[in-house]
This record gives structure tokens, sequence and C-alpha cells, in this order.
């Protein structure tokens, strides 16, 4: 990923959390309010234009195309670029479906560095969508998910809350990140 002086002042706030944590929701609430751009979940576009079960090299076409919808948008992006998803999720998508990694995989979540993770809690009513799977193991994912952020030493922060409280929440943080006062 190229960056430039502008891009480089863009803060990346990367979201990551089990399926119907409202991701999408606050990725475009968030985009809306401090008017920015955000990067859908490349994934969830694609699986809803298949008809069949998908397989290891859809999920590598999604996690690439996740990429080049992040690379298109940052360069459009206003102070803050919020990403719906991003390679640590497919990195945990990978080894719980198919139990095996692109090796390319590691080095891009490694060379993609975000200022801020927003983990969702699964503390919201589940949502059924045919591209959804994972409705009882909401708080396992959860807990892998931060067992990843912890032991990489993201810097993250966990979002609970429901409605207009979550993205309250969310903002509170951005703007701790903005005027310096967040710490890992």
């Amino acid at each position: 990923m190229e960056k430039n002086a502008e891009t480089n002042s863009v803060k990346r706030i990367a979201f990551i959390g089990p399926e119907s944590t409202g991701k999408t929701t606050l990725c475009r609430q968030l985009a809306e309010h401090y008017k920015t751009v955000w990067v859908p979940e490349y994934a969830r576009m694609f699986m809803k234009n298949i008809s069949s079960d998908y397989t290891y090299d859809d999920v590598v076409y999604c996690a690439q195309g996740q990429m080049k919808l992040e690379d298109m948008a940052l360069k459009r992006a206003k102070q803050y670029l919020f990403c719906d998803t991003e390679l640590l999720n497919y990195n945990v998508w990978f080894e719980d479906k198919f139990k095996k990694i692109p090796e390319w995989l590691e080095e891009e979540i490694i060379k993609r560095k975000y200022d801020l993770y927003l983990l969702t809690a699964p503390d919201l009513a589940w949502v059924d969508e045919r591209v959804r799977e994972n409705p009882e193991r909401r708080q396992y994912f959860f807990d892998l998910y931060l067992s990843e952020l912890e032991k990489r030493k993201f810097p993250f922060r966990i979002i609970h809350g429901k409605g207009q409280e979550r993205f309250t929440n969310a903002v509170n943080l951005i703007d701790c990140l903005a005027q310096n006062n967040f710490t890992p």
C-alpha cells in the first residue's frame, strides 16, 4: 500500500467483531458524523451474489477485494477512514472455516496499520441475514478477536451499548484518539 503525506495524516479505524454486532451501522454513522468515507465489507457484497456454498478461493478473492476497496477509499478519506472489516478478520475466518491461511495474509496484516481497532461486543440482538453463519458462536468469536488483538498488541477498545449509546461510545473513543488522549 503506497502512502503519501495526505494519506499518512488520515487516522485509520478498523472494526472487528462477531457477526451482527453493528460494525456496518457504526461505520456508516461515523463516516457521516466525521464527513469522510468508509470501507464496506467486500465479502458481504460478494457473498450476496453467489448461490452456492463459498470456497477457500472465494474468501481469498474477498480478502484481496477488501484491500483494494480500502486502498481506493484511503485516497478520498478526510481525517478518518472507517473500515467495516480488515484482514485480521479474514485470518480468523480462514482458520475457522478452512484450517489454512494464505501465505501472504500475515505479511499484509502487519503492513496495514490501523490507529485504532474497535472491537464490537456481541451485546446486540442477532439479525438474521443470508450471509451470516454463526449466531450461537458470537461470544466465541469475540473472545478470539480479543485474544488476537492483545497478542499482536494492536491498539483497540471494546464498543458496548445499544443504538445511540453505542454510537456515542465510538465517537468518544475517536475523539480521544484525535486529541492524542488515547493510549493502547
